[in-house]
């Protein structure tokens, strides 16, 4: 890359992470130009994003959580101009990053600037677009309310602890999914669509998932007739709940729900009864590591 210039949009929490500072500052002694922006609310990370392009800025860092990266990865997948992404994972779960074998180290993810970047796909839905995952069922209430308190003491942890300590609240979905040679109906205790692999803390729902294939990986857990003793009794016993997962790969699929299906998209929740869910093939390009899981190519 001859233009050695990136632009890393920071998350406002991680302002005073000497990590962050440290890394940044030997990619300069090393000959890069890196600007830094921080965000402070909502929408900043688009507005930064423009920001950015509109400087020509060849490459642009998500320095943040699975959120963050959503956002400036619509931003990218949006605009007319054309930049680059690189993670930083800095967040609580980072579900993205770690399936796509990012380093969590600022430093080593700052060193993926010396890489190439490959097209990656993004995952479109009620008009907002998604790198990782969309998720649906128990298991998307419980992302949504865990307390940020929580997750700082705990990090990944708090995930399961929350469901843990929500388990008597655990309700199947009734939901009616379909795409192209698959249809399925009934109660469902977890939904995943991934572009990626996994979700809420580590959790692994679409284990074969690639982003660079235009299609989305479906997961989906049927609800047995006892949710909570059937449950708790495959856990307690140590059994592993992959081998009940009805999965299917497609370009796209549609979703209704009579009662309502609560929706985590990144971390952005969506209440509905009805979506579709679609692939904007090689949306954007990303500075992966050669031999990312992710990558098809690779």
């Amino acid at each position: 890359m001859t233009d050695r210039r990136a632009f890393l949009i920071l998350h406002g929490k991680q302002a005073l992470n000497e990590e962050v500072r440290s890394a940044v500052e030997e990619k300069r002694a090393n000959g890069w130009d890196i600007a830094v922006r921080l965000t402070w609310e909502g929408g900043d990370a688009q507005r930064l994003v423009g920001e950015a392009l509109a400087a020509g800025y060849p490459v642009i860092v998500a320095g943040g959580g699975d959120g963050t990266l959503r956002e400036i990865a619509e931003a990218l997948a949006l605009s007319t101009e054309r930049a680059t992404l690189v993670l930083m994972p800095l967040g609580t779960a980072n579900d993205f990053a770690r399936a796509a074998g990012v380093p969590l180290a600022p430093a080593q993810a700052l060193a993926l600037l010396d890489t190439p970047a490959c097209p990656v796909d993004l995952g479109e839905v009620a008009g907002q677009l998604f790198l990782n995952m969309a998720t649906g069922g128990f298991g998307s209430q419980v992302t949504a309310n865990t307390s940020e308190d929580l997750k700082k003491i705990l990090g990944g942890a708090a995930y399961l602890f929350t469901g843990l300590s929500r388990f008597s609240e655990l309700r199947a979905a009734q939901a009616e999914i379909h795409g192209p040679d698959f249809r399925w109906q009934g109660d469902l205790l977890a939904l995943g669509i991934g572009n990626g692999r996994q979700a809420g803390g580590g959790h692994v729902l679409s284990p074969e998932a690639l982003v660079d294939d235009g299609m989305l990986d479906i997961a989906i857990l049927p609800a047995p007739t006892d949710v909570v003793s059937t449950l708790g009794g495959f856990l307690s016993g140590g059994m592993g709940l992959d081998n009940f997962f009805v999965r299917a790969r497609l370009p796209w699929v549609e979703i209704k729900s009579a009662v309502g299906l609560d929706i985590n998209l990144d971390g952005e929740p969506l209440e509905g009864d009805s979506w579709r869910f679609t692939v904007r093939a090689a949306a954007i390009e990303v500075h992966l590591p050669a031999h990312s899981p992710l990558l098809k190519r690779s």
